[in-house]
């Protein structure tokens, strides 16, 4: 565990002295004995792979049968924190929604030197295939998964930002059922705030942004299907907004109109809510040896007769070096400071900060400026000298792919382990709609947890497991007054 990590149930005083908001949680935590917890969390991960909840671990010849683990005891973020983080999150994708459309168009802050435009130009994420296109309503980045990491009671900084294809939201749904369905005595004593609009606010949300006036759009899912990683989350979606699952070959452009078909026959297709990535959407426009996308898709979306959810070519907005230059892009846009800051962030191709990389090492997270799920990071204080020195010569050899960040000592949650509760590190992701009607937060989000002892590494595909996220509501008593459960 990190030196100084704050718990954010025990603080700093650990289970005998917990922080007095959370007193009555941590009471239930102690009262409950550890086989029950045990109990319930099997319970849990039992019917999640009954459901087929199944997440890859790619290069793991048995991750057909994984399932993202699940912890029991709940992450709970008060009213006033909550409603703190929103300010930051709606800032941060208001600003994210305008960077994308400025590099896509007028290229302000480009044409300002607030950014410098290799950066822009040389990145594998922009796509000059949509520059010029402007999507239904001007919104490119309809759904944002905004990772952030928590240092302390009122610190919380952004990790990165997920502006392509955010996964996770079903297990942020089906982690809420679980608990309701094993632990109801929490939702009884504590005013959780509800999660299972989302569906709803996701369907409205795609509604929102058809083009033209249409009282009726109709929307589906575009799943590259059943081998993906996210197939369950694709379905889930779907069945969940009660809008069909499709898959390229049940799409087909004519004369710059989407079409499905369905045992109707022919139905225009208005938004498109597609779990594909840019390079394989496409292949008269992207890659042209894909057999995952659908030809012309890209021209009824120049033409303005189809809404692509999210738009291509945000991919740039997730990119770890521009990341760097939030702060700036936040003001740029908002005429003010960030309400949620960055973390400390080196830029490996600035000659200065490689050579305060490679100086130090040992002490900090270096990751891909494309890089996602994990893949691709070394995380200095646990690794070993051998990784360090493979990362060393990729440094040198490609500076300019590769951002560091020190090790910050992330929040803690207590935890079931084989020893039983411990604390262990987290982060989180909110999910933040962007319609036309405005940016809503959804009141809860992914807490994903580091299982093992010390790590950091909180990604399912690197081993982490979840857990449920509590969004007290406003007037919900101080959880040291509430009923005490016999």
């Amino acid at each position: 565990m990190a030196a100084g990590a704050f718990d954010e149930i025990w603080g700093h005083g650990g289970p005998e002295a917990p922080r007095p908001e959370f007193a009555a949680l941590s009471e239930w935590v102690a009262d409950t004995p550890a086989s029950e917890l045990q109990r319930r969390q099997q319970s849990a991960e039992a019917a999640f792979r009954q459901l087929g909840i199944t997440f890859a671990v790619y290069g793991d010849s048995d991750a057909a049968e994984r399932i993202i683990p699940f912890d029991i005891v709940p992450r709970v973020f008060l009213h006033q924190e909550w409603s703190r983080l929103c300010e930051g999150l709606v800032q941060r994708v208001e600003a994210i929604n305008a960077f994308l459309e400025d590099i896509y168009g007028e290229r302000r802050i480009l044409k300002e030197g607030l950014i410098p435009p290799e950066l822009i130009y040389r990145n594998e994420q922009f796509r000059p295939e949509v520059a010029g296109i402007r999507p239904p309503h001007g919104v490119w980045a309809h759904i944002c998964g905004i990772d952030l990491v928590r240092v302390g009671p009122d610190e919380f900084y952004v990790l990165e930002d997920n502006a392509r294809t955010p996964s996770g939201v079903s297990y942020m749904l089906e982690n809420r059922e679980a608990m309701l369905r094993l632990c109801p005595e929490l939702f009884r004593d504590f005013r959780v705030a509800p999660v299972d609009s989302y569906p709803d606010m996701l369907l409205e949300t795609m509604r929102s942004v058809a083009p033209g006036n249409n009282p009726k759009p109709v929307c589906v899912v575009l799943t590259p299907g059943h081998f993906n990683s996210a197939y369950y989350e694709h379905s889930f979606l779907a069945d969940s907004m009660g809008i069909e699952l499709v898959e390229a070959a049940d799409l087909v452009v004519d004369d710059d109109v989407v079409w499905v078909q369905t045992i109707a026959g022919r139905v225009k297709v208005d938004v498109i809510y597609r779990r594909i990535d840019d390079d394989y959407l496409d292949p008269l426009t992207f890659r042209p040896d894909s057999l995952l996308g659908v030809p012309g898709l890209i021209a009824a979306y120049r033409a303005g007769n189809v809404a692509l959810i999210n738009a291509p070519g945000n991919g740039i907005a997730d990119d770890k070096a521009i990341y760097s230059y939030m702060p700036e892009i936040v003001k740029f846009y908002s005429g003010g400071e960030a309400k949620l800051p960055n973390v400390e962030t080196f830029r490996c191709r600035e000659p200065q900060a490689l050579k305060y990389v490679l100086d130090n090492l040992d002490a900090l997270v270096v990751k891909l400026v494309d890089g996602s799920g994990g893949y691709g990071m070394l995380v200095g204080p646990t690794a070993t000298k051998a990784q360090i020195a493979d990362f060393r010569a990729a440094l040198i050899a490609e500076p300019h792919r590769y951002i560091a960040q020190p090790t910050l000592a992330l929040s803690t949650v207590p935890t079931m382990s084989d020893a039983g509760l411990a604390p262990r590190h987290v982060d989180f992701r909110p999910f933040v709609l962007t319609g036309s009607d405005g940016v809503h937060v959804v009141p809860g989000g992914l807490t994903r947890v580091a299982l093992r002892e010390g790590s950091l590494v909180v990604n399912s595909s690197q081993g982490g497991g979840t857990k449920d996220s509590f969004v007290l509501m406003e007037g919900t008593p101080s959880q040291s007054q509430s009923q005490t459960r016999s």
